[in-house]
């Protein structure tokens, strides 16, 4: 399964670099008249009146959603557009985003976000400063299916009166699969055109400030097992990492990139190759590494421009050193989509599967959209389109995290089980089937293997609905549904249920 994955990114990278090249950032009046001469063979549209936006947009609304891992989202954010003249629309001359808000489970979040392509003439600057208080953080483990998951411990509530078992605590509340993890985060990223190619290069720095620890919330019994305390009893999470650490991590390579509009493409392809890692200045060079990160996006027209398939391809993964666990989730990205890129698992890379389900060393993932631009109308003085998007994910850990001392740890980890009581029972991967748990049953890494054989390809299917405003602004509705894997799964829900998101833009 991993060799199909790395065999179908390659061959993308090969058919981009021998494609028909066009231009890196579109003359929009050239874009425009291709269009129309198209159009006049099909059937012909009048263009709406003023459909050029100038000047400054303002795209303020309240930050109400719902995330099936986050809770219920409330607050407030404002996307900011300038168009200048308009010569440029449907591209900006510059963006803002801000954000406030909060989720039922305790998270917060800052954020600010400026992009532009003309600030410096010939360069792209982006930049965001954020900081996200994430005191109910989900965490299920390393290396994916590898590490058990067992549902009915994914909570964070604590009914003591209606628990159904008698137990020192009630497992319905202990937030077994829940953590701290706070960050402050600045990021710059700097792009450029090599002359008049396709071809670009792109540099960026960051600043990462994490602090990790026990889940922080009240509804939560204070001393109550988690996860992440066995990891950290049996040395799987080091000393020096288990409160969080200071990173300054830099990233340089190069983009291909022939798309027509870059927030929703009708065709074209988009390639990115870049590294990325820290030298680790303040944890004394424990923590220090080097990655790899490869993503293609290709868009097709079928048709109509109202109809689009379009797919992406991506790999991120470890060339030395060694990542501390509190990075492994942090997807990277050149062009931010979302205010925060984390996987695998929910929003950004694996939709139906729940957050951060699958972590490890290196990812290869895919996801596959058809956007179907079904209405389109002006209303406010502003230019709406409403799109539907049928979708398809899937992923899989290709590079382990800390395997031995996986192995280690499970055979360190007591047998007897005493260590968790489960309001129902549950088939184990030998066949027992028991409501109570020892710690090797939940460290499990394949029920002891000792490979990774029970990994295997996660995938989630959905649809989304996005209401679009002058073709950036872009607000997305998306409910997926996880695919589980084989019928010999000890835990048949594996990667979760389903998920639905309220939130910004397409993924990708």
């Amino acid at each position: 399964m991993r060799k199909i994955l790395a065999t179908i990114l390659l061959a993308t990278v090969f058919v981009s670099a021998y494609a028909e090249e066009e231009p890196f950032f579109k003359n929009d009046s050239t874009e425009v008249a291709a269009t129309k001469g198209k159009a006049k063979k099909a059937k012909k549209e009048k263009a709406p009146k003023d459909s050029i936006k100038t000047g400054w947009n303002f795209g303020p609304l309240p930050a109400i959603g719902y995330s099936s891992d986050l809770g219920f989202h409330y607050g407030a954010l404002c996307d900011i557009y300038n168009y200048g003249d308009g010569s440029k629309y449907p591209d900006y001359i510059y963006k803002f985003n801000v954000e406030v808000s909060a989720y039922t489970k305790g998270n917060i979040v800052l954020h600010s976000f400026f992009d532009s392509k003309y600030l410096i003439p010939g360069i792209r600057v982006s930049a965001a400063i954020s900081w996200f208080a994430n005191r109910t953080y989900s965490f299920y483990g390393f290396n994916g299916a590898s590490s058990p998951y067992i549902k009915t411990l994914d909570k964070i509530w604590n009914d003591k009166a209606n628990s159904k078992v008698d137990t020192p605590f009630d497992p319905e509340g202990t937030g077994f699969y829940l953590m701290q993890r706070d960050i402050f985060r600045v990021m710059t990223c700097f792009q450029g055109k090599f002359g008049e190619s396709n071809w670009g290069w792109a540099a960026g720095l960051s600043y990462w400030w994490l602090t990790t620890g026990n889940a922080r919330n009240k509804k939560i019994t204070a001393g109550t097992p988690s996860l992440y305390d066995l990891y950290c009893k049996y040395d799987i999470i080091p000393e020096n990492e288990r409160k969080g650490g200071h990173h300054i991590e830099l990233k340089a390579g190069v983009v291909y990139d022939t798309r027509d509009f870059e927030n929703g493409p009708s065709k074209g392809r988009n390639l990115e190759i870049y590294f990325f890692g820290s030298p680790d200045f303040f944890g004394k060079w424990r923590n220090n590494y080097l990655k790899l990160a490869i993503h293609y996006r290709d868009f097709y027209t079928l048709g109509t421009p109202k109809l689009v398939f379009g797919y992406h391809l991506a790999y991120q993964g470890l060339i030395a050193g060694n990542a501390p666990f509190y990075m492994l989730q942090t997807i990277q990205s050149l062009n931010m989509k979302q205010i925060n890129t984390e996987g695998l698992g929910s929003t950004c890379t694996l939709r139906g599967t729940i957050a951060n389900r699958i972590q490890g060393n290196g990812y290869a993932w895919a996801n596959f959209e058809l956007r179907w631009k079904f209405v389109k109308f002006d209303w406010i003085k502003q230019h709406w389109t409403l799109a539907l998007n049928p979708f398809f994910d899937m992923g899989a850990v290709v590079q382990p995290y800390r395997w031995e001392q996986m192995k280690d740890a499970y055979n360190r980890a007591s047998t007897t089980r005493d260590y968790l009581t489960l309001p129902t029972e549950v088939t184990l991967s030998d066949g027992t089937v028991t409501d109570k748990l020892s710690e090797r049953d939940v460290i499990g890494i394949a029920g002891g293997k000792g490979d990774l054989r029970t990994e295997r390809l996660h995938m989630g299917a959905g649809v989304g609905l996005h209401v679009i405003m002058n073709e950036n602004f872009n607000i997305s509705f998306e409910f997926a549904k996880s695919i589980y894997g084989h019928k010999e799964d000890w835990i048949t829900q594996n990667d979760g249920v389903w998920g639905m998101n309220v939130g910004l833009n397409y993924i990708f």
